[in-house]
């Protein structure tokens, strides 16, 4: 088992805190069939290290305490989250990588709220995978391609030894 050193553990923790936080700030737009998740936008650190995906994960999971839809939220939106994040990590391309969230969450989070809101499955996936679409592919991924180009930022970001 690795020892998970205290740079890795405070990335992981500022990680998840700051998704926790904006999911909630912005609670109003974050939850429910139509959801613009802006902190979804995280998601692509998976892709430049895989050791944010702890911290991803359990943001999601502290931010999906607050679901109006509750425990079903957070057990299914933490595991769409996970499914996404780990999948993102093995992806060579970003742009590729930036489609994950869509799928496990449009999936995923679609069958629950059909599930636990008697809405119609179709539907509710390809919103819930619409707004992950527009967030993370559409706003995420050109955002990152830019700020991941600045030296700072690459080296902050560069966790795994």
């Amino acid at each position: 088992m690795q020892k998970l050193s205290s740079k890795k553990m405070a990335m992981i923790g500022a990680t998840a805190a700051i998704y926790a936080v904006l999911t909630v700030a912005m609670a109003p737009i974050s939850y429910g069939a139509v959801q613009l998740r802006l902190s979804e936008v995280m998601t692509l650190l998976a892709f430049v290290d895989p050791v944010f995906i702890p911290g991803l994960v359990l943001g999601n999971f502290i931010a999906n305490l607050f679901s109006p839809f509750g425990l079903p939220d957070v057990v299914f939106g933490t595991l769409a989250t996970f499914i996404a994040v780990f999948m993102m990590s093995k992806m060579k391309s970003m742009l590729i990588a930036s489609f994950w969230p869509t799928i496990a969450n449009g999936l995923i989070i679609g069958l629950e709220l059909a599930i636990f809101t008697g809405a119609p499955f179709v539907s509710t996936a390809l919103y819930v995978a619409l707004g992950e679409f527009l967030v993370v592919t559409v706003l995420g991924y050109p955002v990152f391609k830019v700020v991941m180009k600045n030296k700072t930022i690459q080296n902050l970001t560069q966790v795994t030894d």
